[in-house]
């Protein structure tokens, strides 16, 4: 069933920011799973036999080879959603993730399959990494092309409101299993619980995709990209590699707080699985306020100007972030926990209007989903690895932070070198005279 929700109207709009926040939570949800449990369960679970350092490396290994998937699903669903539409696209991205982290719940570990059970799980988060590689960049292009240029930001501060839900779903399902459960029972069936949860969630997101339409631009645009990636990298390579590079900070302190922070603290720092995790799920919270608040100060004060101050914001944090955690001391853990999400949030609110306003309509799926997730190649594949390197190497998590600064300068520069791009009407955006002519002999 498919309901028109118009091109403006007001409960329409409704809709279609309910559609994305509900269906990028699910998918968000399902992709956090597998960082809290490489936390705390799959290393004992499908590494038992490499040693304390050794497990959590690799399960921070197979948690990464998602992020290198990413790519290859903005490159595959952004070629269809460029083509055949926004809609259908996002409807398969959810499926691929579903099935593939019910399957995670289902999978046996080392003791039962021996080599096959690292093997096959790490085939599976591949599969979760190209799912998530195709829903963000449709998601944001579904609030983005229906939204009023004045209040883009704002309805796609909805969008990234999803990863902050799916976040705190996550990490509350492990809180209350971890605080239910005896350690022995945990660690035996426990974990696969909210992984075999997603079927149910799965199909609440199909449900509320499948009633909506397809975006008025898209519908209105005459030009197809033939082959969408080629068209992006030759006129746009520029722009997707700078917001890639722009984003990479925002990566890197998300992941080194939620997942290497939770294993450090919880393993090296003997502090209670319980009360990191509780203050993870305060730090989303808050996390979700500052959302709301940048995606909306990206439309009265431009969505460069609000990263920018943001993105400094959090560099400067990082330095600070593990000494304060290293502390051990509950107060100081809480600052440097949600001060970090509160950062964080900052960051992301404007993205959903951002990267979508860097491209045309014809390859713009393609642009905004391949930006998106390249940035997570770095700041979210390498960051954990290089942590838990960096903190076995100096027996000390502080040169972490300044590693996470240094992302931050970079990630400063690239924004410098960005356009600021509020108030762009996405029906009819400015590219070059090259990339038009070329685009007119193409249609």
């Amino acid at each position: 069933m498919t309901t028109d929700t118009g091109s403006a109207g007001p409960a329409g709009l409704r809709r279609v920011a309910a559609a994305a926040l509900v269906g990028t939570a699910i998918e968000f949800y399902d992709f956090f799973l597998y960082g809290t449990a490489a936390a705390l369960v799959f290393g004992k679970v499908f590494f038992p036999g490499l040693g304390a350092t050794g497990a959590l490396l690799a399960a921070f290994s197979v948690y990464a080879a998602a992020f290198l998937a990413r790519p290859l699903g903005a490159v595959l669903f952004g070629h269809f959603g460029d083509r055949l539409g926004r809609k259908a696209t996002l409807v398969l991205s959810l499926l691929l993730m579903g099935l593939s982290t019910a399957a995670v719940g289902l999978l046996p570990g080392y003791g039962q399959w021996g080599v096959w059970a690292p093997v096959l799980l790490t085939l599976l988060r591949l599969c979760q990494g190209i799912g998530l590689g195709g829903e963000w960049g449709g998601a944001a292009l579904l609030l983005a092309e229906y939204a009023p240029a004045d209040r883009r930001g704002r309805y796609g501060g909805f969008l990234q409101l999803g990863p902050c839900a799916g976040f705190f779903l996550a990490t509350g399902a492990f809180l209350v299993l971890a605080g239910w459960l005896p350690e022995p029972a945990f660690l035996a069936w426990g974990w696969r619980l909210p992984f075999l949860a997603s079927i149910a969630l799965v199909a609440v997101g199909l449900f509320v995709r499948l009633r909506i339409a397809e975006t008025p631009v898209f519908r209105e645009q005459h030009g197809r990209a033939r082959v969408p990636v080629l068209e992006v990298c030759r006129e746009h390579g520029r722009s997707v590699l700078l917001g890639g590079g722009a984003l990479m900070v925002g990566y890197g302190l998300f992941y080194l707080t939620t997942t290497y922070a939770l294993a450090y603290a919880t393993a090296g720092l003997g502090l209670a699985r319980t009360l990191v995790l509780s203050l993870l799920l305060a730090g989303t919270v808050v996390k979700a306020g500052t959302v709301w608040w940048s995606a909306a100060a990206g439309d009265r004060w431009g969505r460069r100007r609000v990263l920018q101050v943001a993105t400094a914001a959090g560099a400067l944090w990082s330095v600070v972030l593990f000494p304060l955690l290293e502390t051990g001391r509950t107060p100081l853990v809480a600052l440097a926990l949600v001060t970090a999400m509160a950062l964080l949030g900052a960051m992301l609110g404007p993205l959903a209007a951002y990267l979508p306003e860097l491209f045309p309509t014809r390859v713009r799926y393609t642009g905004a989903a391949l930006t998106y997730n390249l940035g997570g190649v770095v700041g979210g594949a390498t960051a954990p690895l290089v942590a838990t390197r960096l903190t076995a190497a100096y027996g000390t998590a502080q040169p972490v932070g300044w590693y996470l600064a240094g992302l931050g300068a970079l990630s400063l520069l690239c924004l410098l070198a960005l356009p600021e791009t509020r108030g762009r009407e996405l029906a009819g955006p400015v590219v070059p005279a090259q990339a038009r002519a070329a685009a007119v002999r193409r249609s």
